[in-house]
């Protein structure tokens, strides 16, 4: 079992040379689901060339904990949220500052860790597949930068790509594991996998790994055993292909912001419906689209997003 006082969930190292591909659970600590994952995926890859001597695997896989102490507290962070920090500016600071808080020190030790298997490895490039869930029902999806590569992989995963979040964000996994901040040709994908608590959130969540590691020629398509894949495209077929954001709601300290009950990932949404409320009063949509991670949990400054379906 994993000890959760160590940031490595496990690694894997292929008997060819391949891409150099980091799996990250539990980068909000309260979402378990992502951890649990690559622990299977782990023993998966360890158990194949058992079942099917033939097995390869191209390129080397790290599983890592994103914030080892909030992971530990079931807490979505202990200061300030890990991923809105992941800032090339911000890291230079901590470097010299003394007064550091807790996910701070998360951030240059999962750095130093990630730059160190680089390093040691030496691969043509870096996949970072950061995996996450949501306080929300409903959705499942995938999001990435708008390039063609980064979209092609995401696309993969069998489940929908929103695009455009990187504006509606900053500080995240998607904006700092580039391959101008990382020094080689870097691709990062997030992937949400369903409710932070459902149990078949770890399973699309290992479904989506395993796609990935097809996806990037880390094994062959037909290798590998994936039922879990029939539950991540039945519950994707009847959601959009691709989506992008055209509005967030921030929260701000003191705003006392409520979600109002019962809204679901991509559920659709109709300008000026209330769908929360503030010390300010009602809070409406501002144009027809569809609700994303809408804000059931008290920790988060992100009380929802508003996507389009794309054409």
């Amino acid at each position: 079992m994993l000890e959760l006082d160590n940031r490595t969930i496990g690694t894997f190292q292929g008997n060819e040379k391949g891409p150099l591909f980091i799996c990250l659970g539990a980068m909000h600590g309260n979402e378990p689901a992502g951890v649990k994952a690559i622990e299977i995926i782990i023993k998966m890859l360890e158990v194949e060339p058992i079942r099917n001597p033939n097995f390869i695997y191209r390129g080397n896989l790290i599983g890592l904990i994103g914030n080892v102490k909030a992971y530990r507290a079931n807490k979505r962070f202990i200061t300030k949220d890990l991923n809105r920090n992941f800032k090339i500016e911000h890291l230079d600071r901590l470097k010299i500052h003394s007064q550091l808080d807790s996910e701070d020190h998360e951030f240059l030790e999962l750095d130093k860790i990630i730059r160190a298997s680089i390093e040691r490895y030496q691969p043509e490039r870096v996949i970072v597949l950061d995996l996450h869930t949501t306080s929300s029902k409903g959705g499942v999806f995938t999001i990435c930068r708008d390039k063609e590569e980064d979209i092609e992989i995401a696309s993969a995963l069998h489940a929908p790509v929103v695009l455009g979040m990187l504006k509606g964000l900053q500080g995240t996994t998607l904006h700092y594991f580039t391959t101008e901040n990382m020094g080689i040709k870097t691709i990062p994908i997030t992937f949400e996998s369903g409710q932070h608590v459902e149990n078949l959130s770890i399973n699309r969540a290992v479904a989506g790994i395993i796609n990935c590691m097809k996806t990037i020629g880390a094994i062959e398509p037909d290798v590998v055993e994936n039922h879990h894949e029939d539950i991540l495209i039945q519950y994707s077929k009847d959601l959009p292909k691709v989506t992008e954001l055209v509005d967030r709601h921030d929260i701000a300290a003191g705003d006392n912001f409520k979600m109002k009950e019962g809204y679901i990932n991509f559920q659709t949404v109709s300008a000026g419906e209330v769908v929360a409320e503030d010390k300010n009063g009602p809070i409406k949509i501002s144009e027809n689209g569809r609700i994303l991670m809408p804000l059931y949990q008290q920790q988060g400054d992100d009380g929802y997003f508003l996507v389009k379906d794309k054409e």
